[in-house]
C-alpha cells in the first residue's frame, strides 16, 4: 500500500524527516518496505531553464526548421535548431540544456545531446508541454510569461511538487490502516510516546447542505445482512472534465491514473479515509430507483472491463428498477458508470458484509481497491461522513449542487467491542510491567475508551473499525506495539526444557530419508496441496466424487485439494523443463485428501520423480538416461535404509502408469512406481519419460518401529561365486529365477544377481539369455568343491524342470 508523506501531513502538522517517520511506522507494526521519491513531473524538470529567443531566422537547409539564438542567463547565448511553427524572436521559452533527460508524456525518455541538424549545430532543445511531461499538447513550443528572467529553473516556474512515498506492507488484520487517515491516526499514537503531541486534523464537512430537492432516487435495501449500512445522495449540474492538477498529483503519487474529476474525487476519498464510494450516472438509473439485492443464479452481467459474468445467487448487486448496475463493493457495470456526458450522479457510500464481498470477489477473480477494503472490514461509522466529504469535493472540482437528501439505511447499528484487560496478564505477556498511566494514555491515543478502572484491570470499549481487537490479548498487543517492542528488555537468563521424542517420530524419519535422497542427487520440492479439479479427468482411478472442494477458492486452478501427488509434481517438472532443466530428480513429502462415506480423509506420501539423464554432463561420464531400473534401485535403498524386510514384488493395476510394479509388506502395498503414461505427460507438455514412485508414508511409519535389528558376527570364511548362462523363454523373469534358487538352497546361498541379458542373433526365436551369479558361504567352515557342485547341480536341475532352462 502506498502512502504519500505530503498527504499524511494534511492530517498531522509534522516536520519530521521521511526516514524517521518510516522508522516509527515500522515500529508501530505498519512495516515500511521502502521509501521512494515522487515528482509531479518526472525528472522534476532538472536541467530545464527559461531561455529568451534573441534571434530567429530560417534554417538555410530546411524549409520547416528555424535557427535560433537563445540566452540561457549565463552570458553565453547558444544556437538551437527548432521545428516549432510558433517560435519567434523575443519569446521566453523552456529550454532543455545539454545533458538533460526529458520524460515526455508519451514515448521513452531521452537525453539532450549536442548535435547537428541539417548541417547546423544545435546546443539544446526548445520544448513543447508534452515533451516536458506537463501536458498533452504538441502544437508548438510553450511560450512563457515575458516577465520571467532568462536562466530561471523551470521547476520554480511550474511549481513542481516533490513527495516521499512509503510502501507499507500492510498485514491483513490492519483494516483500520488502509487509508492516509488511518495511518495518521496510528502515527499520532506513536508520536505521543516520543512526547510529541500533534493534533489529528480531519476534513470538515460542516459546509455540506442540500441545495435543492430536484432529483430524488428511491433506495430499497432488500438484503440487510449483506448491506448492513447503505447511504446515497444525488448531485446535479456537474461538468465532467479533467481533474485539477493537485488532485491528479495526489492520485499519481499513490500509483493511480487520473480518469475524470468525478471518479478521481471518489478515488481520492477512498485513499484519504478508507471508504470506497461509487458514482452512478443518474440518467442511466431506470425508474429513478436503486435496489440492493441478490439476483437469480446465472444472471448475465457485463462489468467495466467489458467481460460478461455469470452471477452467483449470493452475489450482492446494486440494481435499478429493471437491471443490475454494479457488483456491490467489487466492480461497476459498463452501462451505469460516469461518462463525459454525465451531468448528474447518484453517489453511493456503504458498509458491506466482508465475508460476502470476499466470496464474490474470489468467485469472479476480481481484486479491486474497493473489494480489498470491504473484505477486510471498513469503519461502519464513517459511511455518511465519507459520503458528505466526497459530495463536497465533487461539487468543488466539477461544479453542481446537492440535489436530494442523504439516504442512510442503518437499521441494526454495529456495536463497539467490550473487552476487559487484566494488569497482571499484561505484565505476564509483555514480560515486564508498563506503568498503568502509560497504558491508559496509549489506549486513549488509539481511541479505545476506558469505561472503568480497578486495581486489577480496565473495562474498555474498542471502536467497531478495530475488528482485529476483540480479546484481551489483542489489547495487550496494541499496548506493546505503541509502547515499542524495542523498549522491552531481554532477560539475562535463558530457560529451556528438553523434550523426549522417539527416534521413530515422523520428522526424524523424514530427515533420514531426505538426507539419503539428497546424497543420491535428488532435490526436495514442495508442490501446492491446492489444485484444479480437472486433473481427476486424467485417471479413472481418481474419483471426482471424492474430491474435497474449497468453498471460496482463490481461483479455479486452486479450487480443490489434491487426491494424488502426481499432478503437482508434473507441474513442477514441466516448469523446470521449460527452463532448460532437463535432468531432474525430485522428491516431496506431502499429503493427499479425499472424502468417502461422509468422512474426510488424508494420507501422507513420499513421492519421487525422475526424468532425463542419470548424471550431469561431463567429459568422463557416458550419457545415460534414467530408467525404470535406476528408479527401482533408489527405491530399494530407501526401503533398506528404513530397515524394511520381506518386501514382495507384485503387479500394478493403475491407469497412471504405462508399466509399473508394486512393492508390499505384510500384504499391504507400500510403494507403487513405474513409467507415467504418455497421455498424462502430454497434458503437461512433457515429451520425455517420467518415472514416478508413490510411497505410502503412513503405512511405512507403522512398519518401521516393528523392524528388529539383528546383529551377526562377520564371517571368517570366504564367499564362493559361481555363474550360469541360462537360455530361457522370453516370458521368464529374473524374479522367478531368484525365488527358485533361494528355495533350492536356503542355508548356504546368500545372494543371486543378474549381471547380463542378451537377446538377438544366434538365439532361437522367443528365447533370451540371462547371466546369473550365485554367491555361497558357510559361516562355520570353508566350502568344499563337492558341496558347491552339489548346490549348482540342484539349481540347474530345478531351473530346467520349472523354467525349461538350458545351460549355454
Amino acid at each position: 500500500m502506498k502512502i504519500s508523506y505530503n498527504w499524511l501531513k494534511q492530517f498531522l502538522n509534522l516536520d519530521w524527516e521521511a526516514e524517521k517517520t518510516a522508522e516509527l511506522l515500522t515500529d508501530l507494526g505498519l512495516e515500511v518496505e521502502g521509501v521512494e521519491e515522487f515528482q509531479s513531473v518526472s525528472g522534476g524538470l532538472e536541467g530545464v531553464v527559461v531561455g529568451e529567443v534573441l534571434s530567429c531566422i530560417q534554417h538555410p537547409n530546411a524549409d520547416r526548421l528555424k535557427l535560433t539564438t537563445v540566452d540561457l542567463g549565463n552570458g553565453e547565448p547558444v544556437q538551437i535548431v527548432c521545428g516549432a511553427p510558433n517560435v519567434e524572436q523575443g519569446q521566453k521559452v523552456p529550454v532543455a540544456t545539454i545533458g538533460t533527460t526529458l520524460h515526455p508524456i508519451s514515448g521513452d525518455e531521452f537525453k539532450i545531446k549536442k548535435g547537428k541538424i541539417r548541417g547546423q549545430e544545435s546546443h539544446g532543445m526548445i520544448c513543447a508541454e508534452d515533451e516536458l511531461g506537463l501536458g498533452s499538447s504538441h502544437d508548438g513550443i510553450m511560450v512563457l510569461d515575458p516577465k520571467l528572467k532568462a536562466g530561471t529553473p523551470a521547476a520554480k516556474v511550474f511549481d513542481i511538487e516533490t513527495d516521499r512515498i512509503f510502501e507499507i506492507g500492510l498485514t491483513p488484520n490492519r483494516a483500520d490502516a488502509m487509508s492516509h487517515y488511518g495511518v495518521a491516526r496510528d502515527l499520532k499514537a506513536g508520536l505521543l510516546q516520543k512526547e510529541i503531541n500533534v493534533e489529528l486534523i480531519t476534513p470538515s464537512v460542516s459546509a455540506f447542505h442540500v441545495d435543492s430537492r430536484t432529483l430524488k432516487i428511491d433506495v430499497d435495501v432488500v438484503d440487510l445482512d449483506r448491506a448492513p449500512r447503505y447511504c446515497g445522495v444525488t448531485i446535479s449540474g456537474l461538468k465532467v472534465e479533467e481533474s485539477p492538477t493537485w488532485l491528479q498529483n495526489r492520485l499519481r503519487s499513490v500509483g493511480l491514473s487520473p480518469i475524470n474529476n468525478i471518479v478521481d474525487a471518489t478515488n481520492y476519498v477512498l485513499h484519504e479515509l478508507g471508504q470506497p464510494l461509487h458514482a452512478f450516472d443518474a440518467a442511466k438509473i431506470t425508474d429513478n430507483k436503486v435496489v440492493v439485492k441478490t439476483l437469480p443464479k446465472g444472471t448475465k452481467f457485463i462489468t467495466l472491463d467489458e467481460v460478461e459474468r455469470e452471477l452467483h445467487p449470493e452475489d450482492l448487486m446494486i440494481c435499478d428498477g429493471v437491471k443490475p448496475m454494479c457488483i456491490a463493493g467489487v466492480f461497476g457495470g459498463i452501462h451505469s458508470g460516469v461518462s463525459e456526458n454525465t451531468t448528474s450522479i447518484f453517489l453511493e457510500s456503504a458498509y458491506f458484509d466482508p465475508v460476502s464481498i470476499r466470496k464474490t470477489a474470489k468467485r469472479h477473480g476480481l481484486n479491486t481497491d474497493a473489494s480489498f477494503r470491504f473484505e477486510r472490514g471498513i469503519d461502519p461509522n464513517i459511511t455518511e461522513y465519507a459520503l458528505k466529504r466526497a459530495a463536497l469535493l465533487i461539487a468543488e472540482v466539477a461544479g453542481g449542487e446537492i440535489s436530494g437528501d442523504v439516504f442512510d439505511s442503518y437499521p441494526n447499528k454495529i456495536e463497539d467491542f467490550q473487552v476487559v484487560m487484566s494488569f497482571d496478564n499484561a505484565k505476564r505477556l509483555i514480560g515486564e510491567e508498563i506503568p498503568r498511566e502509560t497504558i491508559k494514555a496509549i489506549l486513549m491515543s488509539l481511541e479505545i475508551k476506558i469505561n472503568n478502572v480497578t486495581e486489577t484491570g480496565l473495562g474498555l470499549t474498542v471502536p467497531a473499525y478495530r475488528n482485529d481487537v476483540q480479546r484481551e490479548a489483542d489489547i495487550i498487543e496494541e499496548i506493546l506495539r505503541v509502547y515499542g517492542y524495542n523498549r522491552i528488555g531481554t532477560s539475562e537468563k535463558l530457560n529451556a526444557s528438553i523434550a523426549y521424542t522417539s527416534k521413530y517420530e515422523d520428522f526424524r524419519i523424514q530427515n533420514v530419508i531426505g538426507n539419503q535422497l539428497v546424497s543420491q542427487g535428488f532435490y526436495e520440492m514442495m508442490a501446492n496441496s491446492l489444485t484444479t479439479g480437472r486433473y481427476t479427468e486424467l485417471s479413472e482411478d481418481i474419483d471426482s466424487a471424492n474430491t474435497v472442494s474449497i468453498l471460496n477458492p482463490l481461483s479455479q486452478d486452486l479450487a480443490s485439494l489434491r487426491q494424488s501427488m502426481l499432478f503437482g509434481g508434473l507441474e513442477v517438472l514441466s516448469y523446470n523443463l521449460n527452463r532448460q532443466q532437463n535432468d531432474l530428480k525430485l522428491f516431496e513429502f506431502g499429503k493427499t485428501y479425499w472424502k468417502k462415506d461422509s468422512k474426510w480423509l488424508e494420507n501422507k506420501h513420499l513421492a519421487l520423480f525422475v526424468t532425463g539423464n542419470k548424471d550431469d554432463e561431463s567429459w568422463n561420464i557416458e550419457k545415460k538416461e534414467t530408467d525404470f531400473f535406476f528408479a527401482k534401485g533408489v527405491i530399494q535403498t530407501v526401503l533398506k535404509r528404513l530397515g524394511l524386510k520381506r518386501i514382495v514384488e507384485g503387479g500394478l493395476k493403475s491407469d497412471l502408469f504405462s508399466e509399473g510394479i508394486s512393492l508390499s509388506s505384510d500384504s499391504k502395498a507400500i510403494v507403487e512406481f513405474g513409467l507415467v503414461k504418455r497421455s498424462i505427460l502430454k497434458t503437461f507438455d512433457i515429451d520425455q519419460n517420467v518415472i514416478y514412485a508413490d510411497f505410502d508414508w503412513d503405512r511405512i511409519l507403522e512398519l518401521v518401529p516393528h523392524q528388529e535389528i539383528v546383529f551377526e558376527e562377520i564371517p571368517k570364511f570366504p564367499e564362493v561365486r559361481r555363474d550360469f548362462a541360462l537360455l530361457l523363454d522370453d516370458g521368464v523373469s529374473f524374479d522367478a529365477i531368484k525365488k527358485i534358487a533361494l528355495k533350492s538352497e536356503r542355508k548356504l546361498l546368500k545372494s543371486v544377481n543378474l549381471f547380463d541379458v542378451y537377446q538377438g542373433k544366434n538365439l532361437p526365436k522367443g528365447k533370451k539369455s540371462y547371466a546369473v551369479s550365485f554367491v555361497m558361504q558357510d559361516n562355520r567352515k570353508t566350502l568344499t568343491d563337492k558341496q558347491i557342485d552339489k548346490i549348482m547341480s540342484k539349481l540347474q536341475s530345478n531351473f530346467e524342470k520349472e523354467l525349461g532352462a538350458e545351460l549355454r
